[in-house]
């Protein structure tokens, strides 16, 4: 891989994590926060809130991942006409789009406390709430074009950095505007204003790295039907993946109550959080597989594919063992200890699957860059309706828990005989050589870990912050070092010089070469 690959790759993983790492801690500091100032229903209308608003994704129409595609293809081949083009078209289609999204918000406020099962009292703050939400994420669909743009181009690194920014800014003046007893609505529109001050950044950014005009001459109905062609597989995941992993809140609020939403949001946002660091790190992987498959490179795409989910692997398998051990402590002193009981099964049911998938999640980015995902499409998507049917089947007998358990038999059944299967016929790999390479060092590095975890609790479970943080310190040097020895010193990342590595062998460097290419 040459240096600027590296550097590029580096500049934009670094910068994703560090964005995780800010929207995680603000995150633990602030939903706890805003839980307790406004209470369980005001709470949980938030979360039903904004996930019903989260639908509106679906209006994408899988736009954002075409004008990913092609931005990256057409930038590379420096054709200013094409970019002109996919810019004017996707923003009219996208400002189309926002203004139905409006009036879609302004008929869904008057009807909401028929849709949902929401206090007498709080029908006009959801009602306010709602209009807020769903006019902000309208009005960032056509600004979403400069993140798309800024994707494509690879820089997602001014996008994290933006996105920084604007949480910590969020969350300062949300801890001020609640310890001055400002309420929900307040919250609501601190929220949703930084999400368009952040579009306005990147447009501003995008201007500045590339000459493009608007112009309605731009607009080109041969554009339309390119950026279609590729999105509508797209958008079938999209409505796959809110199916999947959008509608409990919706169920939960339908079949139970609003108050209802709050500890299962509990469990699933911990798995969230969780999941979300390798989340961060393989968006970098769809321009990297469309640009080895457009230049026939199978063999990159093969390591990329084995070494990808390594990397997720590597990531989220300690992660989940973490999780299952201290998951109770980390509710108790997250949340309060009134909540373990309901939400730490609730992260157990959930927590496996959603492993499961994020150790593969490079598999899925494969195939987006390959244009080769719509099998995934219709498979995923199958998996949403059986989700769907089987929480509203399990939520009433069941409670929360059967909403849980509904999500999770489907997506387990995904992840374990359809993806890996799936990829290693489309690469040209055998599944158990794959499943070993990608996944074999990972499940064993976490062994110490989760050794030293069990060793620490026979000595005292972690009651408070400081006793979880020096548990979760300890575990997790533990970890980091034996990752460091057997994966960069001696493994198949190995940082040494093959000088260094030759010396130490004593091997002419010519003929360790010849062993490492027949390993190979």
């Amino acid at each position: 891989m040459k240096r600027f690959e590296k550097i590029g790759i580096i500049k934009n993983v670094s910068s994703s994590w560090l964005g995780l790492v800010v929207n995680v801690a603000t995150g633990i500091v602030v939903s706890p926060y805003i839980l307790h100032k406004l209470g369980d229903e005001a709470f949980g209308l938030w979360v039903l809130v904004f996930a019903v608003t989260g639908y509106y994704g679906l209006f994408d129409l899988g736009i954002r991942s075409s004008i990913v595609r092609y931005v990256a293809k057409f930038s590379a081949t420096e054709n200013n006409l094409e970019l002109n083009r996919l810019f004017n078209t996707s923003l009219c289609i996208f400002g189309c789009i926002g203004l139905v999204l409006l009036a879609v918000t302004g008929v869904g406020s008057l009807f909401i406390e028929k849709l949902f099962r929401v206090h007498a009292s709080a029908v006009t703050t959801a009602r306010i709430l709602f209009l807020m939400v769903g006019a902000s994420v309208a009005t960032n669909f056509p600004l979403g074009v400069f993140a798309g743009f800024l994707e494509g181009l690879q820089k997602f690194y001014l996008i994290n950095l933006i996105n920084v920014t604007s949480t910590l800014l969020r969350a300062i003046l949300i801890l001020v505007a609640l310890h001055r007893g400002h309420g929900l609505l307040m919250v609501a529109l601190i929220t949703v204003s930084f999400p368009f001050l952040s579009s306005l950044v990147n447009m501003f950014n995008v201007f500045r790295l590339q000459h493009l005009q608007l112009g309605p001459s731009y607009v080109s109905k041969a554009t339309f039907k390119e950026i279609f062609s590729y999105g509508s597989t797209t958008f079938m995941i999209s409505v796959a993946d809110k199916l999947r992993f959008k509608t409990d809140a919706m169920v939960i609020g339908t079949f139970l109550s609003a108050a209802a939403i709050t500890p299962f949001a509990i469990g699933s946002r911990l798995v969230e959080y969780g999941i979300s660091l390798v989340d961060s790190m393989v968006q970098i992987f769809t321009p990297m597989s469309s640009h080895f498959h457009a230049k026939g490179e199978v063999d990159r795409l093969r390591s990329m594919f084995i070494a990808g989910n390594r990397a997720c692997a590597l990531i989220v398998f300690p992660i989940c063992a973490g999780l299952i051990l201290l998951g109770k402590p980390v509710i108790q002193v997250w949340m309060g200890a009134k909540y373990v009981s309901a939400s730490y099964p609730i992260l157990l049911v959930l927590l496996i699957p959603n492993t499961l998938r994020m150790a593969q999640a490079t598999s899925s980015r494969i195939l987006f860059g390959m244009a080769r995902h719509k099998t995934l499409a219709i498979v995923v998507f199958a998996e949403g309706i059986v989700n769907l049917v089987l929480s509203i089947a399990l939520v009433r007998p069941y409670g929360i828990m059967g909403d849980a358990i509904g999500t999770a038999i489907p997506l387990t059944v995904t992840c374990l005989f359809f993806l890996p299967q799936h990829l290693c016929g489309i690469l040209g790999l055998r599944i158990r050589s794959y499943l070993l390479k990608a996944f074999g060092a990972p499940l064993l590095l976490c062994m110490p870990m989760v050794a030293c975890l069990l060793l620490m609790q026979r000595w005292f479970v972690p009651h408070n912050l400081l006793q979880l943080v020096v548990q979760t310190v300890i575990a997790g040097g533990v970890y980091s070092a034996f990752v460091y020895y057997f994966m960069f010193l001696k493994g198949p990342l190995n940082l040494r010089t093959p000088e260094a590595t030759a010396r130490d062998n004593g091997q002419p460097l010519e003929e360790q070469a010849a062993v490492a290419t027949r390993e190979a």
